[in-house]
């Protein structure tokens, strides 16, 4: 955790609250027949009274729409007594205020678009807990900063690589597509870092096979390992200071999850995203070219290098009552690994923390135990 007001649950950082009861007010009826009931959100926390119909796991990232957009954290809105129970059955002003905000949201794009997300918290907020009613003169005279663009792709421009083109160019920058389609597993350790009080190097495990299943196991002797499971079909995420010991996921966060395990392995890169679509930016003043697809209801980005060939970043977004929920993972340090060039250290930030990843050791095409990819337990201390 990161220690800043925007933060409200990082790695291995003191958890602050996720069990909030604000939501959308758009009579959403009955809920989607692809998740249980026993999983939606009013189902699972407290005083839930309009964010209904919605996965816990998509009710969670919600509230990291909240943090971002306003830059307030948890406590701000709830009552801070040490209890997930705390946290959810206050009413303080700030809470009340964010239903009613949300249901305003909701009308406006009901009404004035078509009931597309047009409008969200992020929009009039930009970061500040009360949005701006009167433009401000220094920064209307300030030198001009660079706007990132937003999650949707713009057209490309004439002359712009297509999306095969691109991924071709990938490739045969990690080592040629008969080389990528013969990693069939790797195995790689290293260390972790988050911000805050405990920042310092912990043990990360990763195990991945081909062609989407993956394991990610971050150590942590004094709070407890941090499990993020994809095993082909289901996946769960195992970790200390939550309200879920084990929150299975579903919907777009388990597309989500499905094209990181898939996109671990360079094979996959033409066939794991549909309506994929090409497109230009810059990343630290260097030109990258833009692969844009869907994963059923997850938008997936690469940014690739444009000299090099090799992936820089991925952006992968899912949607919530509020807005977009984003990761994005930035990668460096490619080296040689049986032929393969992969990714030796990456950085995964999203609204709720950033953490550093560095690997010292990666083999590929080892004996990969099924078993590892079951449903995780509980978060234990690392010993």
């Amino acid at each position: 955790m990161n220690g800043s007001k925007r933060t409200i649950c990082g790695v291995g950082g003191t958890a602050l609250a996720w069990a909030a009861a604000v939501a959308l007010a758009s009579g959403q009826g009955a809920p989607p027949a692809q998740i249980p009931r026993e999983v939606l959100a009013e189902n699972v926390f407290k005083n839930v009274t309009v964010l209904r119909g919605i996965s816990a796991d998509e009710f969670m990232g919600t509230m990291g729409i909240f943090s971002a957009a306003t830059g307030m954290n948890c406590t701000e809105c709830h009552v801070d007594n040490g209890t997930w129970a705390g946290y959810a059955l206050d009413d303080k002003a700030p809470k009340r205020t964010a239903r009613r905000m949300v249901t305003i949201m909701a009308e406006i794009n009901k009404q004035y678009f078509g009931g597309r997300q047009v409008v969200t918290c992020f929009s009039c907020h930009r970061g500040g807990n009360r949005p701006r009613a009167t433009p401000s003169i220094t920064q209307l005279y300030s030198p001009v900063t660079v706007d990132e663009l937003d999650v949707l792709l713009p057209p490309a421009l004439p002359g712009t690589p297509t999306a095969a083109q691109i991924l071709d160019k990938y490739l045969q920058a990690v080592g040629g597509a008969q080389r990528a389609a013969g990693l069939t597993s790797y195995v790689a350790k290293g260390t972790y870092t988050g911000y805050g009080p405990e920042n310092f190097p912990r043990p990360v495990e990763i195990w991945a096979k081909a062609p989407n299943q993956k394991i990610v196991v971050l150590r942590d002797p004094m709070s407890g390992d941090n499990v993020t499971v994809f095993d082909g079909r289901s996946g769960w995420i195992s970790a200390p200071f939550r309200p879920i010991d084990v929150l299975e996921l579903h919907g777009a966060e388990l597309d989500a999850a499905r094209a990181e395990a898939e996109l671990t392995f360079p094979a996959n890169i033409k066939q794991a995203l549909t309506n994929m679509r090409s497109s230009s930016d810059f990343i630290n003043n260097r030109t990258v070219l833009a692969v844009q697809g869907n994963k059923g209801n997850a938008l997936v980005t690469m940014y690739f290098d444009e000299e090099s060939g090799l992936l820089s970043r991925l952006v992968r977004s899912t949607p919530s009552p509020v807005g977009r929920v984003m990761a994005q993972t930035d990668y460096a340090d490619y080296r040689e690994v049986a032929g393969l060039r992969l990714p030796f250290r990456w950085t995964t930030s999203w609204f709720d923390g950033r953490t550093n990843f560095e690997m010292s050791d990666m083999q590929t095409n080892v004996a990969v135990d099924a078993a590892r990819f079951a449903k995780p337990g509980p978060p234990k201390p690392y010993k």
